[in-house]
């Protein structure tokens, strides 16, 4: 006969694998937004290359799809957000990931900025205006990828209570 404090031990450990499951499926969202720009980076270097006459039709592919792969990886990350939250129980592993959102739209949002400046960088060689702000925008990408790095730590900190008990 199976006792009651085996099935709920039973329950448990399904439940903690699920969790798991969820927060390896985080890890691997990041690193293909990760992916994503560096494919954005390189096709905005590539477009840069054909100055003057820019190959903005390519361009525009790119940005299109690279727009079509964060709106999915996005949407995802926000099911994973709910999931940690209403079905885990974990409103914790939910704000991390609520905060990670947050900071990879300011990454995304400065990362167009920087392209933009430094196209007008080729545009306007002699202006310095631009070579500023490109350098300013840098560094606001810098510190927002410290930013996300920090959260993703304190997601694995309090994560890693799921890996210690399965």
């Amino acid at each position: 006969m199976v006792s009651a404090a085996f099935l709920v031990s039973e329950r448990v450990q399904a439940s903690m694998s699920g969790l798991n499951a969820l927060v390896r499926n985080l890890y691997a969202l990041q690193e293909e937004r990760v992916e994503a720009y560096q494919l954005f980076d390189l096709g905005h270097q590539a477009y840069l290359r054909s100055s003057p006459n820019y190959d903005f039709i390519q361009y525009r592919q790119l940005v299109h799809e690279i727009t079509q792969a964060f709106n999915r990886i996005s949407k995802e990350v926000i099911q994973l957000k709910d999931r940690f939250h209403e079905e885990y129980d974990r409103p914790d592993l939910s704000e991390h990931v609520e905060r990670v959102q947050e900071r990879e739209r300011e990454k995304l949002e400065l990362t167009a900025q920087l392209q933009l400046a430094k196209q007008n960088m080729l545009d306007h060689p002699g202006n310095e205006t631009y070579q500023e702000e490109a350098q300013e925008l840098k560094q606001r990408i810098n510190k927002t990828i410290e930013a996300i790095n920090e959260v993703l730590q304190d997601f694995k900190y309090d994560s890693e209570e799921i890996e210690s008990s399965e």
